[in-house]
């Protein structure tokens, strides 16, 4: 695995999150709402037919909120580790430079606007900062996201 692509991992679990969160959103909104009902295959029933519609739904929201808690930890450890590797760096600039792309997720046009450098300058500091980033950090073989 290259610097990059750890380093991009997450971004990667950012993203589920926010995909996993808009679905919770989804099936509270699909749950607060009303379905209509057809009267014409109303019966009376002597027994209860089990459980009522809004269950599986509160239940799926349920397993879904701790699904999302679980990988927020994961992502706020995962983001602590990124942080402390980029910022073991020698160079500051190279520092800047990958916090900036892999942690607030600016584009290297940004980047370049704040340090007041050249697009072409940050590009090329990009890359050079991602080898050191690989001299003085293993990278693990195996994806962060699965």
């Amino acid at each position: 695995m290259t610097a990059k692509e750890y380093l991009s991992n997450l971004r990667h679990l950012d993203a589920r999150i926010a995909q996993k969160r808009g679905e919770l959103n989804d099936l509270r909104k699909s749950a607060a709402s009303i379905g209509g009902m057809d009267y014409s295959t109303v019966r009376v029933q002597t027994s209860p037919a089990g459980n009522a519609s809004y269950t599986d739904a509160v239940h799926r929201m349920a397993e879904l909120e701790d699904e999302i808690n679980a990988e927020i930890a994961a992502f706020t450890a995962e983001k602590h580790k990124i942080i402390a590797e980029i910022q073991a760096l020698k160079n500051p600039v190279y520092v800047e430079i990958l916090y900036k792309r892999y942690v607030e997720y600016k584009r290297l046009e940004a980047i370049a606007v704040e340090l007041n450098y050249s697009y072409d300058h940050v590009r090329r500091a990009h890359g050079w900062a991602l080898q050191e980033f690989e001299r003085c950090h293993t990278m693990p073989h195996s994806p962060v996201v699965k």
